[in-house]
């Protein structure tokens, strides 16, 4: 006798309801119209001519994620701050974790500034899923839908870009992995973006295209094998659970 079983959800059961309940918040403060709206792909239908990596370009994708969420680029004042001192990692095999901020963003003389690290130019992926942060932090903390105070504001945020379309960016970008094979030494670096683990990306992708009537997202393809496969395992659990909140 085979005994049916519920499909496992990819984040722990505390990790699902905030995702869950803050998704279905997003619905209610946004509306139906923005969830259904694009999700945004890495190709040149989103991201057309030639990206070079210059100052200019992170300041035409800043341009096209303002349009794409809605928000007014002259309300936005962008600085680009130098890149962190690799430090030792030119010279001695190490292994690094990096977690320092990416971007930041603050309200100046009632303005949004928003500061990219330099470096970030050269990542495409993760240059889109920063901006895109902070860009979050205009539409919740500018315009006053939450306060800096909630302890939840940063993951809060980086679930926002899963809303507002960007969250192949944001997933993708969530953990890197490289190697420098060059010179007498080698090094490897391990590095995370973000407030947001790779399973709680995917469970939230998984909520957000069940939200949008997507049991089979053609844009899952996008996705690196990580945040892809627990998409699917999330899509599996939603399928094969009740479900309440905004459809």
């Amino acid at each position: 006798m085979r005994w049916w079983r519920r499909a496992e959800c990819p984040v722990r059961a505390e990790e699902q309801e905030w995702i869950d309940r803050s998704l279905d918040w997003m619905v209610a403060e946004f509306g139906t119209e923005r969830l259904c709206a694009d999700v945004v792909l890495p190709t040149d239908d989103y991201f057309p001519g030639t990206y070079r990596g210059t100052r200019e370009d992170v300041g035409s994708v800043l341009a096209r994620l303002c349009a794409h969420m809605g928000i007014d680029r002259a309300r936005i004042d962008l600085e680009h701050d130098e890149a962190d001192d690799p430090g030792l990692s030119a010279h001695v095999p190490l292994t690094m974790a990096g977690t320092d901020a990416a971007g930041h963003h603050r309200v100046r003389d009632g303005r949004s500034v928003i500061g990219i690290r330099d470096d970030l130019a050269a990542r495409p992926t993760a240059l889109v899923a920063t901006i895109a942060h902070e860009l979050g932090h205009v539409l919740l903390l500018a315009d006053g839908r939450i306060s800096g105070r909630r302890p939840d504001h940063e993951p809060l945020t980086d679930l926002l870009t899963v809303f507002f379309g960007l969250g192949i960016f944001a997933a993708n970008a969530a953990f890197e992995h490289s190697r420098d094979v060059g010179g007498a030494y080698g090094y490897t670096r391990t590095s995370r973006l973000g407030y947001l683990t790779e399973p709680m990306y995917g469970y939230g992708l998984a909520r957000y295209a069940w939200l949008r009537g997507e049991r089979d997202p053609g844009w899952s393809r996008h996705l690196d094998t990580n945040p892809r496969t627990f998409l699917r395992r999330g899509l599996r659990h939603l399928t094969s659970t009740p479900v309440t909140g905004p459809r």
